[in-house]
């Protein structure tokens, strides 16, 4: 099967994240059903990097696993046909859990997240999977989590 690559525009119909809270600029290697490979420019005008840490900038790990869920989001909707239309179809991802989370090194502003997402498990609404975040080839984080469709709204 042949991998998919997400540009930005693909991946605001897919899901409902907009700035500053959208996490992820393209998606590469989609494989539907099975796994995607997140990109993120980290930067130094993000708005968290003035509280954390002001003389040390650090990416917050809760933005990585987040950045992780946003590929995986876009995995599961590209996968069950979501955002054919605009705004994804009225269907957003909600995390159900977050198991082994680690964080192995900080991730700095001019740095270039790579977020690997395989799927575990998925059937009807309920999803798991197995994510790493790579910054130069070396992990920075990784966790197991899962996430759960919901109709907008309810």
């Amino acid at each position: 099967m042949n991998e998919i690559n997400l540009d930005y525009n693909q991946i605001l119909n897919l899901i409902p994240h907009r700035l500053p809270f959208l996490l992820i600029d393209k998606v590469e290697n989609l494989i539907p059903d099975k796994s995607a490979i997140g990109i993120k420019s980290v930067t130094a005008t993000e708005p968290h990097f003035a509280g954390h840490f002001p003389n040390y900038p650090v990416m917050p790990g809760v933005l990585i696993v987040e950045a992780m869920a946003q590929t995986a989001g876009c995995l599961v909707s590209y996968t069950e046909g979501y955002g054919t239309k605009k705004s994804s179809d009225g269907k957003l991802v909600y995390f159900a859990s977050i198991d082994s989370a680690k964080f192995r090194k900080p991730v700095r502003p001019g740095e270039i997240l790579n977020l690997h997402i395989e799927k575990l498990r998925g059937r009807g609404s309920l999803w798991k999977f197995s994510g790493y975040a790579k910054v130069n080839n070396q992990t920075v984080a990784e966790c197991v989590f899962s996430a759960m469709i919901v109709d907008a709204g309810k």
